[in-house]
């Protein structure tokens, strides 16, 4: 009997494998004919290979309930679906939902990925137990390790010389790229303060300061490039400063010396973090406003009690949390939403534990016994909010700003209205072209482009939508009615860059700028939008960040090039978030919440750049640390 079964499990090992080396190209963009790998050895290997981890992963077993299969499993189809359809999108701009072949491989990849998961995160899990079991500190000693830091007795020469390495580290590139990336919007937010003309398309706050010191500094000097330059360094030396303060967190909490040289390190020379260290975009500061944020969510959802007690690190994550508010208008609505989940979920965490201690005593106690309203969360939830809105109403109204655009929260319905109207323009009844075009002009819907909507809401008619909002609505909806794969594919299109790793981002493809026409790809902006101009002290490094930013570079290299993509870091943090999940360690997870929240409304952008979610880049080592405690 037991011959049988090995063989049994053999026999289905060897299906799941065939399935998986079957499914595998539909995760590529290639063309469907290519014989390349179906009439290859590189199949059989990969068949072997396949077959040898599963049959492996079955002789190691599976322990504990059918409920342990369900966050494997989502991960396991979300990663397969996610995959299938980005080389669709990637190589064809649409997905075929009717394919019944795609179906079967994001099935056949999703078995495997499951069955993967399922296993490193037991083997995670497993690791953890026994390394916590020759642990002699406690949690207790912990936390009073990241309350001490928290305190008056941490030491601002440690601070402040962590950050002036960093700082070093990034003034070759300044150098080298003087006076700044000064790009994304620069030339738009600076004429803004020169002119007095002010809108809401871009924040106020970083309107003020980009274009209040430029401005101040070419009154002084005569000089365009030296303002940009003095707030490039400003940059620089914030940057610097909140990623040392970060490493100074990851001391106090346990990180060796090795760990922090090399975190140290990996901020000051991590080429995507330097590019919006050094880049006038309003992304760099939301960014360390984000990472302040979530340590000390940390250290809140650790102790509550704890964290409210200390009036410093209060008034740390007050500013901060309303300083990333300010700079990016869709950091308000992530902030809302977290606010909302907060305040429900520490209702349920006063006092216990995180993990397999916390979902015992819960099962045994049960949840009830430990609601108690949080009065400070909703204090310091709402207090910030209503701080957000009182400065926003102020700023808007001292300087008379235009806050009449409705494009930047309606670019996925523009998006998918105009490749409905593009695809289907001699289909559609006379009444619903005159509609739509009451909204936007028929050149602009003809200018529609898959990848990015700027060129087709640039032309919104605000005044028509004020007059009838329901219009608009009403036709949006009666059109996704009709044409729902439609509407999904220009969605897609605007984001799939976010979720899969293989993309090369060239969504700006043939738009000219100041200097330069975008080619194949659109990584970062690099250039120094008028009226700055480039002026390199140093030629060669100034060359490798241009071809970075604008060339298929760094794509070139195998595994390295995942550390640049968007998608590759969605999945890694995915991957480790569901891991704590699988845990049972909420409390580790929850502060993260805010940035998935972020990362949500960006996917209801435009297009898909990496300014958009450089933050996972920098939550990176704060969430590997989370994850990497179970080894302390």
């Amino acid at each position: 009997m037991k011959k049988m079964a090995e063989i049994k499990e053999k026999i289905l090992a060897a299906v799941i494998s065939f399935g998986g080396v079957w499914a595998f190209p539909r995760m590529l963009s290639i063309e469907e004919a290519w014989i390349g790998y179906t009439n290859s050895i590189v199949s059989v290997f990969l068949f072997a290979f396949l077959f040898w981890g599963i049959n492996g992963i079955w002789k190691r077993g599976f322990e504990g309930k059918i409920s342990r299969w369900v966050l494997p499993g989502g991960f396991g189809v979300l990663f397969s679906a996610c995959m299938v359809f980005g080389a669709q999108l990637d190589g064809k701009e649409s997905i075929s939902f009717q394919d019944k072949e795609m179906w079967l491989g994001i099935l056949a990849l999703s078995v495997n990925f499951t069955l993967l998961v399922r296993f490193l995160w037991d083997r995670m899990w497993e690791a953890g137990r026994k390394n916590r079991d020759k642990c002699t500190t406690g949690e207790s000693s912990y936390f009073k390790d990241v309350h001490e830091i928290c305190s008056k007795k941490m030491f601002p020469g440690s601070l402040l010389k962590r950050a002036g390495i960093i700082f070093l580290c990034y003034l070759p590139v300044f150098w080298a790229v003087y006076p700044g990336f000064f790009v994304y919007d620069a030339q738009d937010e600076y004429l803004q303060v020169l002119t007095r003309n002010f809108s809401t398309h871009h924040p106020l706050v970083h309107v003020l300061l980009l274009g209040g010191i430029v401005h101040l500094f070419y009154k002084l000097t005569g000089s365009y490039n030296i303002g940009i330059a003095c707030y490039t360094l400003l940059q620089m030396t914030v940057m610097s400063l909140i990623f040392a303060w970060c490493v100074e967190k990851l001391k106090h909490r346990g990180m060796g010396k090795a760990g922090r040289a090399l975190l140290t390190l990996y901020f000051g020379v991590c080429p995507v973090l330097v590019m919006f260290s050094l880049c006038s975009a309003k992304d760099g500061l939301f960014t360390g406003m984000l990472l302040i944020m979530v340590a000390l969510l940390q250290e809140l959802w650790k102790e509550p009690d704890v964290f409210w007690g200390k009036r410093h690190s209060v008034f740390l994550l007050t500013a901060a949390s309303l300083m990333m508010m300010l700079l990016r208008h869709n950091g308000f609505y992530a902030f809302l939403v977290f606010g909302l989940i907060s305040i429900v979920s520490l209702c349920q965490f006063k006092g216990g534990k995180d993990g397999e201690e916390s979902l015992k005593e819960e099962k045994n106690k049960g949840v009830g016994g430990n609601i108690s309203f949080p009065v400070k969360p909703v204090l310091y939830f709402a207090g910030v909010t209503a701080l957000y809105l009182l400065v926003n109403s102020f700023l808007t109204g001292v300087f008379h700003a235009d806050s009449s655009e409705n494009q930047e929260i309606l670019t996925v319905p523009i998006s998918q209205m105009a490749r409905v109207y593009k695809d289907e323009k001699d289909k559609l009844p006379q009444e619903e072209r005159m509609l739509v075009q009451r909204y936007l002009p028929e050149g602009a819907l003809l200018k529609y482009m898959p990848k990015v909507s700027d060129g087709v809401k640039i032309q919104f008619n605000n005044e028509a939508f004020e007059e009838n909002k329901a219009g608009f609505f009403k036709l949006w909806v009666k059109w996704g009615v009709k044409h729902p794969f439609t509407y999904l594919n220009a969605w897609f299109m605007t984001s799939y860059g976010f979720w899969y790793p293989d993309t090369v981002i060239d969504v700006y493809r043939g738009n000219s700028v100041f200097t330069f026409t975008y080619g194949d790809s659109s990584y970062f902006g690099y250039e120094v939008e008028e009226p700055g101009t480039r002026e390199s002290r140093i030629p060669w490094l100034n060359e490798l960040y241009r071809k970075m930013s604008l060339e298929i570079f760094q794509q070139k290299i195998p595994v390295v090039s995942m550390l640049f993509s968007p998608g590759f870091l969605f999945w890694v943090t995915a991957f480790l978030l569901g891991f704590l999940c699988y845990q049972g360690r909420r409390r580790s997870v929850m502060p993260f919440l805010l940035p998935a929240l972020c990362w949500l409304t960006v996917i209801l952008g435009p297009t898909y750049l990496v300014r958009y979610v450089v933050f996972l880049w920098a939550l990176l080592p704060l969430l590997l640390w989370e994850v990497f405690k179970a080894w302390k």
